[in-house]
This record gives C-alpha cells, structure tokens and sequence, in this order.
C-alpha cells in the first residue's frame, strides 16, 4: 500500500520531524480548534458553483447569478452569516469578475488532486485539494480560497512545498505544468500569486526522499526546536524542550511497517 502524503504533512515533516513522527507515525491527537467552519464551506461552494454551472454563452454573468448560487449554500447559516456571506460575495464579484471582459471557463473547480512517487524502493501517493484550476498561457494556475478574518500568508518554506507537491501532481494529472499558485482572501478581496519552477518540484521529491529514509531506516525523528514549540501540542513529550518530558500515552500506534515496492 501507497504511503499517503499530503501538502500539511510535508510541511509538519519539514518543520519538525519529531512532530510529524508524534502525529502521523504515533497517531497522537493534537488540539482541537474549535469553530464554526461553515460560513468557509458556504463561500466556497458557492464560489465553486459560480463557475461550474455558469452557461457561457454570455461574456460575463450579473451580480444577480452569485446571489442565486449564494442562496443554494447559505441555508444552513445564520441570518448574520448570510449577510456577511453575502458581502464577501458582492465584494468578490467586483473585484475579480465585474471587470473582466469575459469569465474565463476554468479547467477544474474544487476537487481533489493526486500523484505518485516512487522513492527508495517506497511509494507515495501524494494528494492535495484546489478550489479552482484555471488555464494560463504556458501552463496551469491553482487558485486556494481563504476565508479567514485574518490575512496571514503562509511561511516561504511552506509555500515552497506546496508549490511542489502540486506542481509534481497536477504534471501527472494534466501532464501540463503548473505556472503559478494564488491564495485568494476573500475577506479582504487581496491575491498573493507565487510564480512555480522545476526547482519547486525537486525540492519535494528531495524532501520525501529524506523522509523515506527515515520511514525504511526507523531513523531518529529528531526535534527541530524553535518559536512553533510554543504551540506545539506535542511539547510535553519532546526532551528538546522539556527536562523530564512525560511518557508516550499508551494508546500510541506502533510505527507502521513499510511495504517496499519492487520493480519487476
């Protein structure tokens, strides 16, 4: 069986591997963030659905068109959520439709990505989820809504690795490049574009090639220590940062055992 591996867990695993063996290989629970999510999934669904089902045979749907899609999603919310959906929404429109010539007919709207990769004798199936795939010139745009309150853009490290996990994906899927990867905050109608290269794929194919050795060898995960141990939920167990770090629960998986892949 593939060993799964995902945009986060890459990112847990170049941060920390000690924290990523605590997790992943230990199954250790972390702290739960308690919230409500659904306003997100609404404005996404409805973002989705906005050009998804669009007819184009117009250049350019009204304002009225979001607020159809917006009332298929909305029903579950509060009467203050569908406001602020609504907002968000009308806000979005002028933005980035209002004033385009036409809406450009997008390759793939909200779904999931998948690739693999063989590494030391190890298979990967690297996943990941996009909420719109849009056709550029030269190659592909993978667009990630945001619908925090906050705008908060991920660490340089991160983007990297996210970068090249669908870059290595979407070349298999689509087998056309990915060019760039936007992080589209709908709040505040803000994108941030990072532009995607080769050197962004050799990166996580040089990143899951340490971890496979780690995974065939039952290497020391060893801690990375730093400002995130402060929000570590793993922290009392790490000897990186504590003198006398509590044992392991005993409801701690067994490490699994690597199934090796053999060409024939």
């Amino acid at each position: 069986m593939a060993y799964q591996l995902s945009a986060s867990k890459l990112q847990t695993y170049h941060l920390c591997p000690q924290s990523y063996y605590f997790r992943y290989e230990l199954g250790l629970k972390t702290a739960a963030f308690f919230g409500s999510a659904a306003l997100g999934t609404a404005l996404h669904q409805t973002l989705s659905q906005v050009y998804r089902d669009w007819s184009y045979t117009e250049p350019l749907p009204e304002l009225v068109w979001v607020h159809h899609c917006w009332h298929q999603h909305s029903g579950s919310l509060s009467p203050a959520q569908v406001e602020d959906g609504r907002e968000i929404l009308e806000n979005y429109y002028h933005n980035f439709i209002a004033d385009e010539p036409a809406l450009r007919r997008p390759l793939a709207v909200e779904g999931k990505i998948q690739g693999r990769l063989q590494v030391a004798n190890l298979e990967f199936a690297i996943t990941g989820r996009y909420d719109r795939i849009d056709y550029l010139k030269d190659g592909l745009e993978l667009i990630d809504y945001k619908s925090a309150k906050e705008v908060k853009l991920p660490a340089p490290d991160e983007i990297d690795l996210q970068i090249g996990l669908y870059y290595l994906a979407l070349e298999q899927r689509y087998k056309q490049s990915l060019q760039q990867l936007s992080l589209l905050y709908l709040r505040s109608a803000e994108k941030f574009t990072f532009d995607a290269t080769p050197k962004h794929k050799q990166l996580v194919e040089w990143t899951i090639s340490e971890l496979a050795f780690k995974l065939r060898t039952d290497d020391l995960w060893e801690a990375n220590p730093g400002e995130h141990c402060e929000r570590c939920t793993y922290s009392r167990y790490c000897a990186a940062i504590q003198d006398n770090p509590e044992p392991l629960p005993e409801n701690a998986k067994t490490p699994r055992q690597m199934q090796l892949v053999l060409d024939l």
